[in-house]
């Protein structure tokens, strides 16, 4: 067994801790009941390999969106401010604005770096695909929801490893982090933010996909209807709790394609409520 080392404060938090009475509690939590060891499991090494290209894809689009920020904030300074424009055609514009400055050898590295880190990302996106429509057929059933791209595809099916380890599909909502944590006590039962356990990288996936679907080019569905609802409601970041929310019933709907291996029906429960009026 492998135990969870942040949810044994029962060894890290010992005034006393050595080897000796670490491997001691260790061995009386496995005798007394394994699972408050609460055991993990590695995934397999080509499994770590194919998610390899994914984390290194996300370090660079992290730099990427560093060197951009710094770029913007130091001309701004100097009372130059950089036209908004997506990323892609960041280091066009800015050539354009810096043109004729005093500015523009200095800045031109950083353009020149961000060209490089753009072509790099391009080839593990390509990378990506191909590893996904080699080795993973199951994205494509994933790949059917609007918004759902090779990246978050792979990246869930890599994440899960084997669908049927969830007997409930909406247990993969916690396994992600994007349900609320919890601290009840008797009467009291705190309103907390979502736990944020799991492989955050995918729920930060799972969230982008939502914050498209619920968007303005978002595609009219099942998915889009049920976060607007709950954004229509109002009150303290209605909006917030609607992308959460979202992208959790994302996550459950590409668990439950994956497990049928069913067609996505975009407007099921719209039609099926039409039916019942008829």
């Amino acid at each position: 067994m492998v135990a969870n080392a942040r949810k044994l404060r029962a060894i890290y938090t010992n005034d006393r801790k050595c080897d000796m009475l670490d491997a001691r509690m260790l061995a009386k939590l496995a005798r007394v009941d394994p699972e408050l060891l609460h055991p993990i499991e590695h995934c397999c090494e080509e499994n770590q390999i194919h998610r390899m290209a994914i984390t290194l894809r996300d370090s660079l689009v992290r730099q990427r969106v560093n060197i951009i920020s710094s770029i913007r904030c130091t001309l701004k300074s100097l009372g130059i401010r950089l036209p908004a424009c997506a990323t892609v055609y960041f280091v066009k514009y800015c050539r354009q604005e810096l043109k004729g400055s005093p500015f523009f050898d200095v800045v031109e590295r950083s353009l020149k770096t961000l060209e490089a880190i753009d072509q790099s990302i391009k080839e593990y996106e390509k990378h990506i695909r191909g590893t996904a429509a080699k080795h993973y057929q199951e994205t494509k059933l994933l790949e059917q929801i609007p918004g759902v791209g090779p990246i978050t595809s792979l990246s869930f099916v890599l994440a899960v490893g084997d669908p049927q380890r969830f007997k409930d599909p909406r247990d993969v909502g916690a396994y992600f982090g994007l349900v609320p944590r919890r601290d009840q006590s008797g009467d009291t039962d705190k309103q907390l933010p979502i736990s944020k356990a799991g492989n955050s990288n995918m729920g930060r996936l799972l969230v982008q996909c939502a914050q498209y679907i619920l968007g303005r080019f978002g595609p009219d569905c099942d998915l889009r209807d049920y976060g607007l609802r709950l954004a229509a409601r109002g009150g303290k970041a209605a909006k917030k709790k609607a992308v959460i929310a979202t992208a959790r019933k994302l996550g459950v709907l590409m668990l439950v394609l994956w497990k049928s291996g069913q067609t996505y029906e975009p407007m099921r429960n719209c039609t099926a409520n039409e039916s019942a009026a008829a």
